[in-house]
C-alpha cells in the first residue's frame, strides 16, 4: 500500500465520518476531539508527514467515544477515531487491517442507525453511499485485504456488505 493509497483512504473515510460527526456535537458541542481527528487526517491527505500528533488524535476520539455516554456519539467519534488511524494502516493483509480500512464507514452508518431508533434501513443507506463514494484506489486496497465474514452483530453485516461491495 503506498502513502498515496492511505492518503486516498484518509479522504474517503474523512468524507464518510463528516456526515455522521455532528451526531457526536449535538451531544458534546464543546468536545473537539473527534472534529480535531477529522481535521489531521485531512491534513495527512493533503500532504502532510504521518506524526505522533495524528496518532494522538486518532487515540484523542477514541477516548471522546468513551466518555460521551450517547450509543449514536459514541459510534460517531469511534469512526472519527478510527479514520484518524488511517494513515498508519500496514500493507500487511490480515483481517484486522481490513476492518481498520472499513471501520470509518461502518461506525458512521452505525451511528447513523442508532440515532434513527436502530432502523437498519438508515445504515444500510449510509453503506450505499460509502460505497459510491469510494474511489478505485479504496476498492483496491480493499481486495489486497482478506475477505470479511458475515459473523453475527449487525456491525458486522455493515462490514461484510461493505467489504463485498467495494469487492466488485
Amino acid at each position: 500500500m503506498s502513502e498515496e493509497d492511505r492518503r486516498l483512504l484518509g479522504i474517503w473515510a474523512a468524507d464518510c465520518v463528516e456526515r455522521v460527526l455532528p451526531l457526536f456535537e449535538a451531544q458534546a458541542p464543546s468536545d473537539t476531539r473527534p472534529r480535531e481527528a477529522i481535521g489531521g487526517v485531512r491534513a495527512f491527505a493533503r500532504g502532510e508527514a504521518r506524526k505522533g500528533l495524528l496518532r494522538s488524535l486518532a487515540w484523542a476520539a477514541l477516548a471522546a467515544a468513551r466518555e460521551v455516554g450517547d450509543p449514536a456519539a459514541t459510534a460517531a467519534a469511534r469512526a472519527a477515531g478510527y479514520a484518524a488511524a488511517t494513515p498508519y494502516i500496514h500493507p500487511l493483509a490480515t483481517p484486522h487491517q481490513v476492518k481498520h480500512v472499513l471501520a470509518p464507514a461502518v461506525h458512521g452508518a452505525r451511528a447513523r442507525e442508532i440515532a434513527a431508533g436502530e432502523e437498519a434501513s438508515v445504515g444500510d443507506e449510509e453503506i450505499r453511499w460509502a460505497i459510491e463514494h469510494a474511489s478505485p484506489a479504496v476498492r483496491g486496497i480493499v481486495r489486497q485485504m482478506p475477505v470479511r465474514s458475515p459473523g453475527r452483530s449487525r456491525l458486522d453485516t455493515l462490514y461484510h456488505r461493505l467489504d463485498a461491495a467495494l469487492r466488485r
